[in-house]
């Protein structure tokens, strides 16, 4: 059970958080400057698909499989730079590609259709470029402290357990 709730804990911290940012940067680059409805319902989609992925797809075991096939020692930083690298690619496109979506369908809406819209590849392409960046800085950054705060949730020591390896908890491996 102390495994599950680290993972929901990281899934719930990592979700939100890359929500957050990537909606924010989205709504700053986007041009007209910032729009704080676009902003909280970007946010408010991003985070939903977040989670979802987050609770679907086995992030730790796909980040230690990684790690372990290119054999990488755990928790080494060559690892956790895998680790960010793969989290991204699972999660930055998806988000992205809902959130062109959702912004060039609220933008056609607000101007009753007569919005003049970059093509779709071209916006979603330089969003994917700029967001990839973003997301990969942020999950370098925020996830060593959100497992710390997992692991202590949970009532983890994981010193006392040789430490958690890149990608998830030490008793997560199977």
């Amino acid at each position: 059970m102390n495994m599950k709730k680290i993972g929901i804990t990281m899934s719930l911290l990592m979700g939100v958080t890359l929500s957050f940012f990537l909606s924010l940067v989205g709504n700053l680059t986007g041009g007209g400057g910032f729009k704080p409805v676009a902003f909280l319902v970007t946010f408010a989609v991003s985070t939903i698909i977040s989670l979802i992925i987050g609770f679907a797809v086995p992030m730790a075991k796909v980040e230690r499989g990684a790690v372990k096939a290119m054999g990488l020692k755990d928790n080494s930083v060559p690892a956790n730079l895998v680790s960010a690298l793969i989290s991204d690619l699972i999660y930055t496109p998806v988000i992205t590609l809902a959130m062109i979506a959702l912004v060039r369908k609220m933008a056609m809406k607000m101007s009753h259709g007569h919005a003049e819209l970059p093509p779709f590849m071209v916006m979603f392409v330089k969003s994917l470029i700029i967001s990839l960046i973003v997301a990969y800085i942020i999950i370098l950054i925020v996830t060593p402290i959100y497992k710390k705060i997992a692991f202590k949730s949970a009532g983890v020591d994981p010193a006392a357990s040789g430490g958690a390896p890149a990608g998830g908890p030490p008793a997560d491996r199977k």
